[in-house]
């Protein structure tokens, strides 16, 4: 019987991990798999492990698995498929697929487009906009955003589009501040999933940065929308259509 497991991130912030939970469960309703389960790489429960095991005992015997993350990186490559892989030993008789995470897509291009004009604030003809990512040591991060700020630039009026990082990428959130809004409004874009430890940093340096006669205008993570759903939707409906592979889990993510 066909399983399916959804693998969050997963949030030391209570309010991330409830916004996560949630929409996992609304994507859940939406397809036509009696055995499905939400679990979390860090940071929150259940974890990986306690996921599989419970599809098992409910009799799954195929379980696709579903990185809910927005690019691949190393959660993607190395991170779920490690732990995936330690727990699939115990169930030699246990087939899986392994899903994509989002990637570039242009709904969700669309839906950053969207974030910014629901702050109410105009573009100016000079005004400027930082799209913000999460960041990875892994090089398909950098070329994937700069695909998205691309894209984004092409939907807005901004006079220039500059990308950083929150971790593991240059620039970081810091260096990419000070390289924008030299007298100019700037629109924080934060291609982010739910909100979390780095959205609350984020608006922590943004407000003392405008109480300071910044002019950064900070949009809204992209969160629970209609196109998020659709996206992990087709994600889900893709991963269930894959032949099971042989080898590791990781094999599959190549």
């Amino acid at each position: 019987m066909q399983g399916v497991l959804y693998v969050g991130h997963g949030s030391r912030v209570e309010k991330a991990r409830r916004q996560a939970q949630n929409f996992m469960e609304t994507v859940q309703r939406q397809i036509d798999v009696p055995l499905q389960e939400i679990c979390f790489l860090e940071l929150a429960e259940p974890d990986i492990s306690e996921g599989i095991k419970k599809l098992v005992s409910r009799g799954a015997s195929r379980i696709a698995v579903i990185p809910v993350l927005l690019l691949s990186a190393g959660h993607y490559y190395k991170d779920i498929p490690e732990e995936v892989d330690k727990v699939r030993e115990r169930f030699p008789e246990i087939t899986f697929t392994y899903g994509r995470p989002l990637g570039v897509q242009e709904r969700v291009i669309d839906l950053a487009a969207e974030r910014i004009k629901e702050t109410g604030f105009s573009m100016e003809d000079d005004s400027e906009i930082l799209l913000v990512g999460r960041g990875s040591r892994n090089g398909q991060t950098k070329r994937d955003m700069e695909t998205i700020a691309a894209g984004l630039k092409e939907r807005t009026e901004a006079s220039a589009i500059s990308v950083c990082y929150l971790a593991a990428c240059r620039p970081d959130f810091h260096e990419g501040l000070e390289g924008v809004g030299k007298n100019r409004r700037v629109f924080v874009v934060p291609y982010l999933w739910f909100t979390g430890i780095l959205m609350q940093e984020m608006e922590k340096e943004i407000s003392k940065r405008n109480a300071s006669g910044g002019s950064f205008i900070l949009c809204q993570y992209l969160g629970s929308h209609p196109a998020m759903e659709e996206a992990l939707r087709d994600a889900v409906q893709e991963a269930l259509q894959k032949e099971p592979a042989a080898g590791t889990l990781a094999a599959q993510a190549l």
